[in-house]
């Protein structure tokens, strides 16, 4: 049976995905229905990835599923969160699939806060998994032939789509197994072995021996460049899993090459070329000596060996009685064609059948980042245009106050209070008065401190992880191999920055809204008076009831109500133009979808000058005309005072009423812009609170980062010799070999395709002698393996370290370090060393009982199995020991009596 490679899963470390999740759903999406089934999501999320990844999984098509499906769901949210170091930060780490650890600490593994280092080691698992669900297929079958090449194609597309992708989704050095050079070699290997399923398939199919013999030398071709990329590449001859792999990729080239050539050495005899047959099948043969002396333990070739063999015999026999055709060289034969039916499966999520995306309703964070800033464009369009119409209502209000109108038109009797001045009186009463304004401005410092105290809390938290950074820097130099703090902090100190020039430009705005209350104070506590005080502090006048029935004074009064016409009617507009309301988001979405981008601007400054246009044109109106009643007021005015009688008591009740209509627009200017300053306040600190939060979360997840980076430096420099090496006598360190393995044949490469044979058993020559040391040794209570039984399994990847760590380097075999490894107990050198009978190890075993020395050792004495040894009962020394007076044997006895 045929022997098939897979490859082994990678493990993660658990990660906690509600916490932070939540929190930006809660932070981001306002309370409602959206928010809780986002939360609910997160939550299904998290089950998900621990039905994928927190647990083994079986070899079986509902596994491969769940994989596939939780890396669909990755590629679905990868858009619609912030998942980055510095800002939605979530560490993943994950374990080398090839490096099994060491005695003194675990294996290699890398922690990053990418969601696509996550995606990248799903998906590797994917693959590894299709691959071993193929290699279990029933080879026998039609199903089982379909379903094995399915998976490895899908595994092959896997390997070739990291490979496209990993360095651009981690933006560092990643580890060895998800490196370009091994996931394209494994890409390379799992279509080779599809290539062999096509093979097999078209075999048991009995097609044509023209089209088997093409598809057996495309698989030859396939496994020839997969052993090249194993032996060529720089790092994958150190790894331990590709030693293994190695030879079996030799074989399995020779293999199909010997399909091949039989096949086509069919063909050349049904076109009765009896020469070039037997070339062919000579060839054949050739190639499955050489897979049956070098690499019989991996694959077993003796029913196609035997097949060749009665192929040759008979076309000899033939060839020699009857038809005496020339044998031609192997290198001047034709070469055989190539079909390849097989190709990698693009990787297009879904990749899933049963995948529905558990954020469906939810933008992606294209869309919620163009949304943001076309809120604040939006934003800037109503301010700008609510803001010019209160600029031009303040100056109304500024040049009537200096005009003393309307005042100056009620106060026509000299003693009385306008009525104007009666009700700003009131207006202020009615707002609480002094009391509401000072309560307002006494609260302002309180809620900027607040924020000054978030602000530095959070920057301080940033200080300090990036101090600590810093010293292990210092401390460990290039081992400290993360990104540095303080590259990763720059976007939010810079943002901090930001809060702390508005704060700076905020207290500076309080400043001046406390100034100009300061300069109206008087005069707004001389409005929050009774009427009777309020009269009796306003001078007196002489009377011009004279005037009261002019023309000059209809006139004022019929511009200074167009006024106020024009100030109700902003009023209004006002109104609509905040109330104006668009999505975006569907516009955002639909370009997303055409072009893979939102040009934000374009889009968002089309639909406000659609929205916005015609209420800019209002506001240009409103503006205009207040500028031409204003001009028509001044004249009227001028005309007006030119007919009032003038002395000093007069200017003075004019200048007192002056500064109290001036008052009234003061406070209530005051009082919008410390409600204002209040609100602004407060939705800052809900704004810093967020920042507070983002600094936390971040923090909290590098000081995990840096205790997993800390631990691994532990194990890593616990791991290293803490002293050089030193020689060892030379009786201590070549002692008789009990039994000697088989010599390896010297190791070449491959060369050309003419002489594919001889490179090829050249080339895997030392891996496969690796492999051959696994024949000398031998394992206690189990007896050896027969060389002629193979079954079609996985390349076991267990064994690995057993044959090549013993054979790697002899240097090994004189270190203390491998009397304390559990390898060494596995090699006849242990046997001959003294440590082995201090080792509770060597008790156990049955070849402990057959050594002279066993007798002899107090340890002897104290073990179960000494007791129930007749020998023990021959020895003078049990005669002598105080343990024989104590057990039971010593009265069941009559020998000892």
């Amino acid at each position: 049976m045929a022997t098939f490679i897979s490859v082994p899963l990678k493990k993660s470390s658990e990660v906690e995905l509600v916490k932070p999740l939540s929190k930006f759903v809660t932070a981001t999406y306002p309370t409602g229905e959206d928010q809780a089934e986002y939360i609910r999501s997160v939550e299904e999320l998290n089950k998900l990835r621990k039905s994928a990844l927190g647990r083994p999984l079986d070899k079986h098509e509902s596994s491969l599923e769940i994989l596939l499906r939780y890396y669909d769901q990755l590629c679905a949210v990868e858009p619609k969160f912030p998942f980055s170091e510095n800002q939605l930060c979530l560490t993943f780490t994950w374990k080398d699939a090839f490096d099994k650890g060491s005695l003194f600490g675990g294996s290699v593994k890398l922690a990053l806060a990418s969601l696509g280092y996550e995606k990248t080691c799903v998906l590797f698992n994917g693959a590894a998994l299709a691959s071993q669900i193929a290699s279990e297929q029933n080879l026998d079958s039609d199903e089982g032939l379909k379903a094995a090449a399915k998976y490895y194609q899908l595994a092959s597309g896997a390997f070739g789509h990291i490979k496209d992708t990993v360095l651009s989704a981690l933006n560092r050095e990643p580890t060895m197994d998800i490196s370009p050079e091994t996931v394209g070699t494994l890409s390379l290997i799992m279509l080779a072995q599809a290539q062999e399923v096509f093979f097999l398939k078209a075999t048991s199919d009995k097609m044509k021996d023209a089209i088997i013999a093409k598809l057996a030398n495309q698989a030859a071709d396939f496994y020839s460049d997969a052993f090249k990329q194993c032996q060529y590449k720089e790092n994958l001859p150190k790894c331990i899993y590709f030693q293994e792999v190695l030879p079996v990729l030799a074989a399995k080239h020779c293999i199909m090459q010997a399909n091949a050539e039989l096949h086509q050495s069919i063909l050349a005899k049904q076109k009765k070329h009896f020469g070039e047959e037997i070339a062919r099948l000579q060839h054949a043969t050739e190639l499955v000596k050489t897979v049956a002396s070098r690499y019989d333990e991996y694959v077993s070739v003796k029913d196609l060996s035997d097949k060749i063999s009665r192929a040759l015999t008979a076309a000899k026999k033939d060839n020699d009685f009857i038809y005496h055709d020339r044998v031609p060289e192997v290198k001047d034969l034709e070469h055989i064609g190539k079909a390849a039916l097989v190709k990698a499966t693009a990787i297009t999520p879904p990749l899933s059948a049963k995948f529905t995306d558990l954020f469906e309703k939810m933008v992606p964070m294209a869309v919620q980042q163009s949304m943001s800033v076309y809120s604040q464009r939006k934003a800037e369009t109503v301010n700008r245009l609510v803001g010019t119409m209160r600029e031009a209502t303040n100056l109304c209000n500024g040049v009537l106050a200096s005009l003393n109108l309307p005042a100056a038109l009620e106060d026509l009797s000299g003693d009385s209070i306008p009525q104007s001045i009666i009700e700003k009186a009131h207006a202020i009463v009615q707002q609480g008065g002094l009391q509401s304004i000072e309560q307002l401005i006494r609260d302002l410092p309180e809620l900027l401190t607040r924020n000054r105290e978030i602000l530095d809390e959070s920057l301080k938290m940033l200080d300090d992880e990036e101090s600590t950074d810093s010293e292990l820097r210092s401390k460990f130099s290039q081992r400290w191999n993360r990104t540095p703090s303080g590259d990763l902090y720059k976007p939010l100190r810079a943002e901090g920055g930001n809060f702390r020039s508005v704060l700076d430009k905020a207290v500076q705005a309080d400043q001046v809204v406390r100034e100009r209350y300061n300069a109206h104070c008087e005069m707004i506590a001389l409005l929050c008076k009774p009427e009777a005080e309020l009269t009796a502090a306003i001078p007196s006048a002489n009377p011009t009831k004279t005037l009261q029935g002019s023309e000059v004074v209809s006139v004022l009064r019929s511009q200074l109500s167009q006024l106020e016409e024009v100030k109700r009617e902003r009023e209004a507009l006002e109104t609509e133009i905040k109330g104006v309301t668009f999505d975006m988001s569907s516009s955002f979405l639909t370009a997303l979808a055409q072009d893979g981008a939102i040009n934000e601007e374009a889009l968002s400054m089309s639909q406000l000058d659609q929205s916005y246009g015609s209420y800019s044109q209002r506001v240009q109106a409103s503006l205009r005309s207040q500028e031409e009643l204003l001009g028509n007021v001044q004249a009227s005015h001028q005309e007006f005072s030119s007919l009032k009688q003038s002395n000093s008591e007069a200017n003075e009740r004019e200048e007192v009423l002056k500064k109290l209509a001036s008052a009234h627009d003061s406070y209530v200017e005051i009082t919008s812009n410390l409600k204002e300053g209040t609100k602004f306040y407060n939705d800052l600190t809900e704004i810093l609170l967020k920042f507070q939060n983002k600094c936390s979360d971040i923090v909290f997840a590098r000081k995990t980062e840096r205790d997993e980076l800390l631990k691994d430096l532990q194990q890593s420099i616990a791991r290293e010799p803490s002293a050089p090496s030193f020689s060892v006598p030379a009786y201590q360190t070549n002692p008789t070999p009990t039994a000697t393995g088989p010599t390896p044949a010297p190791r070449t490469v491959f060369v050309s395709s003419q002489s594919q044979l001889g490179g090829l058993e050249e080339g895997a020559n030392q891996r496969a002698a690796l492999s051959m040391a696994r024949c000398t040794q031998v394992q206690p209570d189990q007896p050896p393996q027969s060389p002629q039984r193979h079954d079609r399994n996985i390349v076991s990847y267990c064994d690995v370290g057993k044959i090549s760590l013993f054979k790697q380097s002899k240097k090994y075999l004189l270190t203390p370090l491998y009397l304390l490894t559990p390898l060494y107990q596995l090699t006849p050198l242990y046997l001959l060393t003294p440590l082995y009978l201090l080792t509770p190890l060597y008790l156990l075993t049955p070849l402990y009982l057959l050594t002279p020395l066993y007798l002899l050792t107090p340890l002897y004495l104290l073990t179960p199995l000494y007791l129930l040894t007749p020998l023990y009962l021959l020895t003078p020394l049990y005669l002598l020991t105080p343990l024989y007076l104590l057990t039971p044997l010593y009265l069941l006895t009559p020998y000892i009596c």
